[in-house]
C-alpha cells in the first residue's frame, strides 16, 4: 500500500515537474517578444508623457507672453500720445477735448493703500502665528485655524460690501474724529491724519486689504513655523529662555525665507485687489496727503471706467494695467532677489 501511494506521490511530482517545464519553455520562448514589445509601449508612453508635460510647460510661457503683447498693443496709442508724461501727471480727463490721461493719482493710491495694509496684516499675522504654535491651548487652536480659513475664503465683494456698509461708517463715525483731534497741529502726522472724515477713504480701503491678506500671511508663518525642529527650541528653553527669546532668536531666523514669501503673496494680493477697494477708495484721482481722504488706485480705476471707455480714455485704462503688470513683476522679482541672498546668507 505503501509503495503504491509512493509511486502515486512520485507520478504526481513528476508530472507536476513536466508541466512546469513545458510552462517554463513557453514563456521563454515567448519572453523575448512580450519583452521587446513591452519595453516599446513604456518607450512610447514615455515619450508621450515627457512632450504632453512640455506642451503644458510652454503653454505657460505662451500664455504669458499672450498677455503682455495684447497689453502692449492695446496701450500702445496711449503710450505714444502722453509718453512718460503719462506717470507724472496727476489729471485725469477723459472727457476733455484733447483728453488728458494720468496715472500718478492710482499708481500713488496703489502704493499707499498696499503700504498701510502690510503695516497692519504683517505684526497682527505673525502674532496670530506665534501664538498658535507657542502659546495657544490645543481646544483653542482648530477654532482659530477655521476662522482663519473662512476668512480666506470669502469673496472679495463681501468684504467691500461690509466696508461700505458697516466698517466706512463706524470709522467715519469713531475712529477718523479721534485720530483727527489726536494729530492735530502735531507736525507731519497732523498732515496725514487731517479730516474732514469721510467713509470712502484711501485708510478704509487699507484697513480692509489688510484684513484680507492677514490669512494668507498668517496660514504661510503657521506652517513654516511647525518646521523649526524641536530640539532647536527645547535646547533654547533648557538655557533659561523665555517665549519672546525662543521666538525672537531661534523659531523667526530659522523660517525667515518662509515668513517673507508669505508677506510677499499678500503684498501681491494686495495690489491687485479690485472689488474690495471699488467699494471704498472713493475712484478720487486727486492726490492729497491725508489718509482719510478718498483715492483711487490701479485696479479700482480700471473697474470703474472700462465698460465706458473707448479710444484712447480704453488705451490709457490698459496702459494703467499694463503699469500694475509691471509693478507686480517688480515686486515679486525684488522678493525673489531677497530670498535667494537670504538662502545663500543662510548657506554660508
Amino acid at each position: 500500500m505503501s509503495t503504491l501511494l509512493s509511486n502515486h506521490v512520485n507520478g504526481s511530482k513528476g508530472a507536476g515537474v513536466a508541466d512546469m517545464a513545458v510552462e517554463g519553455a513557453s514563456i521563454d520562448s515567448a519572453g523575448p517578444f512580450d519583452r521587446a514589445k513591452a519595453l516599446s509601449a513604456f518607450k512610447l508612453g514615455d515619450t508621450a508623457f515627457y512632450w504632453i508635460t512640455r506642451a503644458c510647460a510652454i503653454s505657460v510661457l505662451l500664455i504669458l507672453g499672450g498677455i503682455i503683447l495684447s497689453l502692449i498693443v492695446g496701450a500702445w496709442p496711449a503710450i505714444a500720445e502722453y509718453g512718460l508724461s503719462f506717470l507724472t501727471t496727476q489729471r485725469w480727463a477723459p472727457a476733455a477735448d484733447p483728453p488728458v490721461l494720468g496715472a500718478l493719482g492710482p499708481i500713488y493710491g496703489t502704493l499707499i493703500t498696499s503700504i498701510i495694509a502690510m503695516v497692519i496684516a504683517i505684526p497682527v499675522g505673525l502674532g496670530i502665528a506665534i501664538f498658535l504654535t507657542e502659546l495657544c491651548p490645543i481646544w483653542l487652536r482648530r477654532p482659530i485655524g477655521l476662522a482663519i480659513e473662512l476668512l480666506a475664503g470669502i469673496p472679495s465683494i463681501i468684504y467691500g460690501m461690509w466696508g461700505f456698509f458697516v466698517l466706512g461708517p463706524f470709522l467715519a463715525n469713531h475712529f477718523q474724529p479721534l485720530m483727527i483731534s489726536l494729530f492735530d497741529g502735531v507736525p507731519v502726522l497732523g498732515t496725514i491724519f487731517a479730516g474732514p472724515p469721510s467713509y470712502l477713504s484711501l485708510f478704509n480701503a487699507a484697513l480692509i486689504l489688510a484684513i484680507m491678506v492677514l490669512p494668507f500671511i498668517t496660514a504661510i508663518s503657521v506652517d513654516v513655523f511647525k518646521t523649526v525642529p524641536p530640539v532647536l527650541k527645547e535646547a533654547a528653553y533648557g538655557l533659561g529662555c523665555t517665549t519672546w527669546e525662543v521666538v525672537r532668536n531661534v523659531v523667526i531666523p530659522y523660517t525667515r525665507v518662509g515668513v517673507i514669501g508669505g508677506i510677499m503673496l499678500g503684498l501681491g494680493r494686495a495690489l491687485g485687489e479690485t472689488m474690495a477697494v471699488t467699494f471704498i477708495i472713493g475712484n478720487s484721482f486727486r492726490i492729497q496727503s491725508s489718509v482719510f481722504a478718498p483715492g483711487t488706485t490701479i485696479s479700482a480705476a480700471i473697474a470703474s471706467e472700462f465698460a465706458e471707455s473707448d479710444g484712447l480714455h480704453q488705451s490709457g485704462l490698459i496702459l494703467l494695467g499694463l503699469l500694475l503688470f509691471v509693478l507686480t513683476f517688480f515686486v515679486l522679482a525684488a522678493a525673489r532677489l531677497m530670498l535667494m541672498r537670504l538662502e545663500m546668507k543662510a548657506g554660508k
